[in-house]
């Protein structure tokens, strides 16, 4: 049995799981829209150039959430996943992600998203094991900080590492699929890199290396 990881943003569903919600926030009334979707552009802006310091961006997208119990946060993601998620998944995904568990394959998806997002996505595809940025949780509530290594460029290898160990698993033979150049230490890591709707610096390594690029939608 192989692993198949899955990066999720623009790799499973076609959007920023972090952007759409939010922009869901903004609908919700914990955010002013205008502003925050302002601020919130600017930094995936300097994430698709490969200059963003994701601390930044989870300081910045935690705040309307500190104080909020996880229980309100899911209660409310759920839905938002059901009506802006579903319909973005990519079907090509689903098949690629079919044919995986068809071989025996083991799942993961792991994501520069917050396991409150990440985990109720990766739930409507059928897959229960996840590594994202975990949310500090103090009080029952929501502080707005992260624990741990962010599941964010080395940091992605740093906690699959770490996950590999106590699970007893190992790479070898192990796909990953991902869109981003922020993605590229881990693509290099395993046996099968597979790029997907790749950005242009991606595209340019994969076709360099040989690696299969993927159309999906």
């Amino acid at each position: 049995m192989a692993l198949a990881i899955f990066d999720l943003d623009e790799t499973l569903i076609h959007g920023d799981c972090a952007t759409l919600w939010s922009e869901q926030m903004g609908r919700l009334g914990w955010v002013d829209p205008e502003s925050f979707m302002c601020k919130n552009n600017e930094l995936m802006d300097a994430y698709s150039h490969g200059k963003l310091r994701m601390e930044d961006y989870m300081e910045f997208s935690l705040e309307p959430l500190i104080g909020r119990t996880p229980e309100e946060v899911e209660h409310l993601v759920g839905p938002w996943v059901e009506d802006f998620i579903e319909p973005i998944i990519f079907s090509d995904a689903t098949k690629t992600i079919a044919a995986h568990r068809k071989a025996g394959d083991r799942i993961l998806v792991i994501s520069a998203s917050g396991t409150h997002l990440v985990k109720p996505i990766a739930e409507r595809l059928g897959i229960d094991e996840v590594l994202g940025i975990e949310l500090e949780v103090a009080h029952g509530v929501y502080s707005g900080h992260t624990v741990g290594t962010l599941t964010y460029r080395e940091g992605k290898i740093t906690r699959l590492l770490e996950w590999l160990d106590a699970e007893e698993e190992n790479l070898e033979g192990a796909s990953f699929y991902s869109d981003s150049r922020n993605d590229l230490p881990l693509l290099l890591k395993v046996d099968f890199p597979h790029v997907v709707n790749p950005d242009p610096v991606l595209r340019e390594q994969a076709e360099k290396s040989g690696w299969p690029i993927h159309l999906w939608k």
